[in-house]
């Protein structure tokens, strides 16, 4: 078998072949936890999930280290807390804002069918090690420290924009960027900043600061994974500058040796055809939709679009992808475990091809199909998927001899009354050409 990635540094698909194949390594950014996840932040943990899973199967799940950190320092974290923090210490606020938040994500991603990644570090826990690695850099001529702050020299690095496969000058004319007179080029970023009292702050050899975002991911992955590891995702918004930036500094602390073999990306998600915004009222959180559809559904959802295209999140695909399931797990229920179909894994092994292996499984046997959904990371169990009526069947039944009774008697009103009220409820109502009522849980 033969793994095929797109990689976005070298713009094509590549043979993927592991520097250890008894220690194939991943690292994918993951939540900053302030707040609810929303959909667009299912996809990287869908996909990269199944990267996870995919890899397990290839090269054994004891061979497979995955790392998905936990972004618990952000001054949008900093912003919710000042919010809530009356008169408790702010790193209190924060500890307890950043638990609970992260605690929900685990579970909302859990219930999207996604392994536990084998680490998932804090970004507070790598302090040191965030300070260590800034250190090195000042060493080396790749940052500075200025009026409090250290930033890194992007001058200094002359392949600095490779992920993007833009020049520097290419990124100064098209980014917003922060003109502080302290900074020595208007693409240096910042390494660590300055802490007041009202903000969380660790003692540093530039005074009581915070580190900034991208120097976080470099220092945990380089403590659990290593100078150089085989895989690097997330979304296609981290290319730059978060992703660039984390090649620029980890390259300049380690001598020049590449951070990651293969970078990989996720594309946008789109919500009933338009970008998703909180002005548009088309924001929708992972813990929002999972009260009302299986994690299942969504999975298969989001596995429909290629990953690396964008997808588009409607109503209609998610009602699509619980009747598809719903006819899986019916040809799939009692079936003994086979193998997965050729057809399925050449799908996969050609750089995560979904939609053509969701086509294979159309034309899979019974066991075959059980065997391929697992590695799907799908539950095949029916029940996950079977919608259940939120309304005591015996208060259906008396609103639906009601209605009949007020159509009866011709008060319309009153029926159109309770069959809203159904409706309002879940529940759907089918008027039969026998003069009966029928009724089904809408999706």
């Amino acid at each position: 078998m033969t793994l095929r990635l797109y990689n976005t540094l070298s713009r094509a698909k590549e043979d993927f072949a592991p520097f250890d194949p008894k220690n194939v390594r991943m690292y994918v950014c993951g939540p900053t936890v302030y707040d609810f996840a929303h959909i667009g932040n299912a996809r990287p943990v869908i996909v990269f999930d199944l990267v996870f899973r995919l890899l397990r199967h290839m090269y054994g799940a004891e061979h497979v280290t995955y790392v998905r950190n936990i972004t618990d320092i952000d001054d949008k974290i900093n912003a919710r807390a000042q919010e809530a923090k009356g008169d408790r210490a702010i790193l209190d606020v924060v500890r307890e804002l950043t638990s609970q938040t992260g605690r929900v994500y685990n579970e909302d991603v859990a219930a999207l069918g996604c392994l536990a990644p084998t680490h998932a570090p804090r970004a507070t826990e790598y302090v040191p090690r965030m300070i260590e690695l800034i250190e090195r850099l000042v060493e080396a001529g790749f940052a500075y420290e200025a009026e409090g702050h250290v930033l890194f020299d992007v001058s200094a690095k002359p392949d600095y924009g490779k992920l993007a496969h833009r020049s520097l000058d290419e990124m100064i004319a098209g980014a917003r960027v922060d003109v502080a007179p302290y900074k020595r080029g208007p693409m240096d970023f910042v390494l660590w900043k300055p802490s007041d009292a009202s903000l969380p702050g660790w003692d540093s050899p530039w005074g009581r600061g915070r580190p900034g975002w991208h120097i976080e991911c470099s220092a945990m992955g380089e403590a659990l994974l290593g100078e150089t590891f085989d895989i690097h995702g997330g979304g296609i918004d981290l290319v730059f500058p978060h992703h660039e930036n984390e090649i620029a500094q980890s390259e300049g602390a380690h001598d020049g040796h590449a951070l990651a073999r293969v970078w990989m990306h996720n594309g946008f998600v789109n919500v009933e055809g338009e970008k998703m915004s909180k002005s548009l009222g088309n924001f929708v959180t992972i813990h929002e939709l999972l009260a009302d559809w299986p994690g299942d559904v969504l999975r298969l959802n989001m596995l429909r679009a290629h990953y690396r295209q964008p997808l588009d999140w409607t109503l209609q695909g998610m009602k699509e992808s619980w009747a598809v399931l719903e006819r899986w797990y019916a040809a799939a229920d009692g079936a003994n475990a086979g193998h997965v179909g050729e057809g399925v894994m050449d799908a996969l092994l050609d750089d995560l091809n979904t939609p053509q292996a969701i086509a294979e499984l159309h034309r899979a046997e019974a066991g075959e199909l059980e065997t391929a959904l697992v590695l799907l990371g799908f539950t095949v169990d029916r029940k996950r998927v079977a919608p259940k009526a939120q309304v005591p069947v015996e208060e259906i039944e008396r609103a639906i001899d009601a209605r009949l009774t007020a159509r009866k008697t011709r008060n319309f009103r009153e029926a159109d009354r309770i069959r809203d009220e159904l409706a309002a409820k879940g529940i759907q109502l089918k008027d039969n050409p026998d003069g009966t009522t029928s009724w089904d849980v809408k999706r």
